[in-house]
């Protein structure tokens, strides 16, 4: 665990490094970018899911955010285009996707869009984020623009759509719903890629904590504590028990964002393995290498990922069998016992002093 003691509010003054070049690949969560390097290896795939984006009326979307919200520029809200423009040059980015405030008390923000994603802001969270957190959001939404998850968002949109009628098809719904969950958990993933992306733009791992606890807390973070906080995530996720396993397999079964205490647990995880500081440091792949993207080294990132989930989960249910077994052990001798007791106490020239003692039952 990253000690945060004497940290949470610190403004660094160091300058941001400008990531040249970088690829996504570089932020992306490994169970994430296995299935977008699989995706995009798919010719034409882009241009289905494009084509099927008539559930979703861009241009209608992108009027109404023109009628009803505030795009952000140099002469409104320039504090927060400032901040956005800042985090793009530390990824990047090159040009920017419009970005938009909108009038709404919930503290979150989103992409949106397929041919010309657009990132909005509520007001919300613009309200309880400071400068530095605010950079750390607005680097996680662009790197959702920049790793094209808008585009594969899609597909779950579509599916979701359908899911209603695939349960007049004989089988249709499990189907439906079987890849529905599957394109849900990697879409939680692919927010834990935003996370690595909004710290490399904002490269203040305190102030990316500060936003996690803050969104936790519906913006009050005066009464917080980073390392009791950072403790919670290490207590969900290292507890073992089969039961407390299924119950994290089923809480988030049908979300779209893990919860942020676990988002902040896992991006304090990537902090201190070292991949955040070897990328500040240059090593990191770049976006002219990624046709040559090996799509089986990112599965099987991806597969290593999911092993380690999955062992932990052998581990545990294997324990429970082996403390069931233990117990039905225990159970056959007792009852064996007290058989034996009944059967000698009943038998003439038997030991009656069984049937006395009270610990015998």
């Amino acid at each position: 665990m990253v000690r945060w003691q004497g940290k949470l509010d610190a403004m660094s003054e160091t300058p941001r490094v400008r990531l040249s070049s970088i690829s996504s690949r570089a932020w992306e969560h490994p169970a994430d970018r296995g299935a977008l390097v699989a995706l995009r290896k798919l010719r034409g795939f882009d241009v289905i899911l494009k084509q099927l984006s008539g559930f979703l009326n861009e241009r209608a979307i992108r009027m109404l955010l023109l009628g009803s919200a505030v795009r952000a520029d140099e002469r409104q809200f320039a504090r927060v285009y400032r901040l956005y423009r800042e985090a793009g040059e530390a990824l990047d980015a090159g040009p920017l996707p419009e970005l938009f405030i909108r009038a709404d008390p919930i503290i979150n923000a989103m992409a949106i869009g397929l041919d010309k994603p657009v990132i909005v802001l509520n007001s919300g969270l613009v309200d309880v984020m400071d400068d530095d957190e605010l950079r750390f959001v607005l680097g996680h939404e662009l790197g959702h623009v920049l790793s094209g998850h808008a585009v594969y968002r899609t597909m779950l949109g579509v599916l979701l759509a359908l899911s209603n009628t695939a349960l007049i098809i004989p089988f249709g719904a499990l189907g439906v719903r079987a890849l529905v969950a599957a394109l849900l958990e990697w879409q939680r993933k692919s927010e834990l890629s935003g996370d690595r992306a909004g710290l490399l733009a904002g490269q203040q791992p305190e102030a990316a904590l500060r936003a996690h606890m803050k969104m936790a807390s519906g913006g009050k973070i005066d009464e917080l504590d980073a390392e009791a906080f950072l403790a919670q995530a290490v207590e969900y996720q290292a507890n073992d028990d089969v039961r407390d396993v299924l119950l994290r397999v089923l809480m988030v079964e049908t979300m779209t964002h893990p919860f942020a205490v676990v988002r902040a647990g896992d991006l304090d995880r990537w902090v201190a393995s070292g991949g955040y500081r070897a990328i500040l440091d240059g090593d990191y792949p770049r976006r002219e290498d990624d046709a040559a993207a090996s799509m089986s080294a990112e599965a099987a990132a991806a597969a290593r990922h999911y092993s380690e989930e999955f062992a932990r989960f052998d581990e545990s249910l294997g324990r429970i069998f082996s403390d069931l077994g233990h117990g039905l052990g225990q159970a056959r001798d007792w009852l064996a016992d007290r058989i034996r007791g009944f059967t000698d106490s009943g038998r003439p020239g038997g030991d009656d002093r069984r049937r006395s003692d009270p610990q015998g039952w």
